[in-house]
């Protein structure tokens, strides 16, 4: 089908036409020309830029009228359609051969190549060769202010000047004058198979219907004029056999339908229609008039400037069901926005449905970037996810964007249909290009968004994402492309050797800016927010601020002991200067529970304990460990800093957080955290998880597997899975650990309570019983446990009768100094051992 249209948008890879009747199509940019298409198939396959070859932007502007054939109705996933279109005139033109073409008719052209004296123009018709003289372009050429010469691949509307030798050789102008009074007459021999939109004839009103009219035209054809292409002024008054000037718009290849306007600015060739005004677009207009109401197609209105509108049927009401044709009665008064504007019919597209008055987005130019929108996910391609914003706006959350942390397989998280929260990280109106992206950390920020470098003033804190990190530093990407560099000296407050070993890319961070060149779009920044000391500025001794200064997590620090509270030490580190506060919580004084208990109620404040580690700086406090496996792994750099460098497979020191009846939480040093679920927390079956784990224990833990969207580690504590190979060695060495501590906390006992100490499992001590209990079980006294309760259970007071008072030779099997409490035997085989 043969249409004139309207280039409504031009882009680098098609051209937005508007149609009659308020469609649009597009040409894409391999159906303007064979030239052009020849050009660009050259261009691809050097892989260098072209002189010759010009983009659509430098050929083509909004408004220009262009003749063009439907190759194509594509039907897409949601049940629209999209009218795919060529204006290449061997297309256009295939109707046309070298006899029939005559001076004076009007037909489209494209240029193909530049001579010394003008144009070889391709008119689409095989074995004819078209001549553009420079004479007849110089004037169109001014006009259209494109640049001094006409471009390959420019669409031109040309009038026959000279026919040659049989039609084998046409010369053309395009001059606008001679162009705009070119009318088609009965001499030029059109006949339906060739006849083109754009011709204006002089036609006869045959016949007049409520929905428009008949004309009869070049003798013989008849054409339609439907009621949007009347002239608005006239509409009323036509009558039979009135003679007007009308413009083919459509020509229809199997019903050989024809179909004209009567619009003024058609009337003459090389004319534009009039634009919208850019502000109406979006407009909701609280009162529109219903001029006409048409049952098939929809309603005419009239707006508050007096222009007309046109709803289609479907834009009426919410559903088809909902419609009541009655409320659209002549005169009624409606709610409505305009949605689109139609060039060829030279009327604003309105729609009443609520959901598109009330739409926050109706188009690209009313997205800016830093918004947060809401969208529906679309489809997932490997380069990232497809998002519909709103009605006819789609943008693309790119793979990098899916998570906070780079997803493997982002199927697992969305699925398509679901709503998410996006935000603007770049819109081009232009391009119909909207970037968006799915951080939580970018969507959450309450910090400024930085989108064009004349906002980067020194000292400006906001959010950016790692693009690269290599050895000289990071590049933070922020807002529309801005970007800018964060050197080496600037990535912590203590040198990084290594940068792409804590960083990674995606990764969202606090930065600050440091110096901008907006002029060369050079921007420093830095991920150290707080200013460095200077010898007049004194660090104030608050905890936080010392520690960002001077701690790193596995630092060794010696403390002293301020005070002592029910769950843990407040101490001081020992340093030249003022002394920083820090905490030990009690659990983190060994890595035995037992141990850490008895050590808490032997130490006194006063005491100095070294070598202790820098585990965190959470909440108000910097958090100490005194626990040697988990100095020595982070000594031994047997670690994960990040949750991006757990491997499953790796075997990690770290802590017993939380017992639940569905597993054990295990914490590692810099914060990571994991789950180890009831199946893989122990070789033996597990009933109760508190039978296995208590909080504060040090374990080794297997990492089973990662969740890297819910940002989960699973572990196996099982002991048959966590050895590194050598298990004797290993068991050894934590048994000796045992035994030297146990030895520390017994020289501290000393201190206060030296009968305790004298006591070892394995001494012979004598006794007095005291006190025969129901249980079986017996208390002692004597001179060597003053103070202590002495205890033999049924089984150790051996198969002897005692009575209180009686004297007897005991062996020590246990002290707990804890509860100072003292188990003994009195059964001969142990007795008779030797000590």
């Amino acid at each position: 089908m043969l249409l004139l249209g309207c280039v409504k948008e031009v882009s680098d890879y098609e051209l937005a036409i508007s149609l009659p009747n308020g469609l649009s199509g597009f040409v894409p940019v391999t159906q303007i020309s064979d030239a052009y298409s020849k050009l660009l198939t050259k261009q691809v396959a050097q892989g260098e830029l072209m002189e010759e070859l010009n983009s659509l932007p430098d050929m083509y502007s909004p408004g220009a009228l262009v003749r063009c054939i439907v190759t194509s109705i594509e039907k897409s996933d949601d049940g629209r359609r999209s009218v795919k279109l060529s204006i290449d005139p061997k297309k256009v033109n295939k109707g046309l051969n070298p006899t029939a073409l005559a001076a004076g008719m009007l037909l489209s052209g494209s240029v193909l190549s530049v001579e010394d004296h003008g144009y070889l123009i391709d008119i689409g018709v095989t074995g004819t060769h078209a001549f553009l003289p420079h004479q007849k372009a110089k004037n169109y050429i001014k006009a259209i202010k494109k640049g001094p010469d006409l471009k390959i691949g420019q669409s031109l509307n040309c009038v026959i000047v000279e026919v040659k030798n049989e039609g084998r050789v046409v010369c053309l102008s395009i001059d606008r004058s001679e162009v705009a009074a070119s009318i088609a007459t009965e001499r030029q021999n059109w006949t339906l198979s060739n006849l083109l939109p754009g011709l204006v004839v002089k036609a006869r009103v045959q016949k007049m219907a409520p929905l428009g009219m008949k004309l009869t035209f070049l003798s013989y054809f008849t054409g339609i004029v439907d009621f949007m292409h009347m002239d608005p002024e006239k509409s009323m008054s036509y009558s039979p056999d009135q003679v007007v000037k009308a413009c083919v718009l459509s020509v229809h290849p199997t019903s050989r339908a024809v179909r004209l306007t009567l619009r003024p600015p058609f009337l003459h060739p090389g004319g534009a229609p009039r634009q919208l005004p850019g502000q109406r677009m979006g407009a909701v207009l609280e009162e529109a008039t219903v001029k006409t109401f048409y049952k098939q197609f929809g309603a005419v209105f009239e707006l508050d400037d007096g222009t007309l509108a046109f709803a289609r049927l479907k834009h009426l009401s919410k559903t088809r069901k909902s419609f009541k044709p009655g409320a659209f009665k002549e005169g009624s008064k409606h709610k409505c926005r305009i949605i689109d504007y139609s060039l060829m019919d030279e009327m604003c597209i309105v729609s009443l449905k609520h959901q598109i008055i009330e739409a926050r987005f109706l188009q690209y130019q009313d997205i800016h970037t830093g918004d947060v929108v809401q969208g529906k996910v679309v489809s997932l391609k490997p380069i990232g996810m497809q998002v519909k914003v709103a009605d006819g706006i789609r943008g693309l959350v790119p793979s990098l964007h899916l998570s906070d942390v780079i997803l493997k397989q982002p199927e697992k998280k969305y699925n398509i249909g679901d709503e998410v929260k996006c935000r603007v990280l770049e819109c081009n109106p232009g391009g119909k290009k909207l970037i968006l992206t799915l951080k939580k950390s970018l969507v959450q920020s309450k910090l400024p968004v930085l989108s064009n470098y004349e906002d980067a003033k020194p000292g400006l804190i906001t959010h950016g994402f790692v693009v690269c990190a290599r050895e000289f530093g990071c590049i933070v990407k922020f807002y529309n492309d801005v970007k800018g560099l964060v050197p080496k000296n600037e990535l912590g407050s203590e040198p990084i050797s290594c940068p792409d070993k804590v960083f990674y890319e995606g990764q969202v961070l606090k930065v600050m800016v440091l110096k901008c060149e907006p002029q060369q779009e050079r921007l420093l920044l830095s991920f150290r927010l707080s200013s460095k000391p200077g010898p007049e500025n004194k660090w104030k001794s608050t905890p936080k601020e010392k520690q960002e200064v001077k701690y790193q997590i596995g630092q060794i620090v010696d403390v002293k002991i301020m005070k002592k509270k029910d769950n843990g030490l407040e101490v001081s580190i020992l340093e030249e200067e003022d002394n920083v506060v820090a905490w030990i919580p009690t659990l983190h004084l060994s890595d035995f529970v037992a141990t850490s208990k008895l050590l808490w109620h032997c130490l006194r404040e006063g005491d100095v304990l070294p070598r202790v580690m820098y585990l965190s700086d959470k909440g108000e406090h910097i958090i100490l460990s005194r626990k040697s496996a988990v100095i020595s792994a982070v000594q031994e750099e047997q670690v994960v800093r990040s949750f991006s460098e757990i491997q499953p497979g790796m075997l990690l020191t770290g802590y017993v957080r939380n017992v639940m009846p569905f597993g054990v939480f295990v914490e590692f040093p810099f914060g990571v955290t994991g789950l180890a679920p009831k199946v893989s927390m122990s070789d033996k079956f597990v009933t109760d998880t508190k039978d296995h784990f208590v909080v504060g224990q040090t374990v080794i833990a297997k990492v089973m597997s990662i969740d890297e969207e819910k940002q989960r580690v699973l572990l196996n504590l099982k002991v048959s899975e966590c050895s590194s190979g050598d298990s004797a060695a290993e068991s050894f060495a934590l048994l000796n650990q045992y035994f030297k501590e146990l030895k520390e906390n017994r020289d501290l006992l000393r201190r206060g309570e030296p009968s305790i100490c004298e006591l070892v499992a394995g001494k012979r001590v004598h006794l007095v019983v005291q006190d025969v209990r129901e249980d079986g079980s017996a208390l002692f006294s004597g001179s060597s446990v003053t103070g202590l309760t002495v205890i033999a259970t049924r089984y150790h007071l051996g198969d002897k009768n005692i009575a209180p008072g009686e004297k007897r030779k005991a062996l020590v099997l246990h002290v707990d100094a804890l509860t100072s409490e003292v188990y003994v035997s009195l059964r001969e085989e142990l007795l008779k051992q030797k000590p």
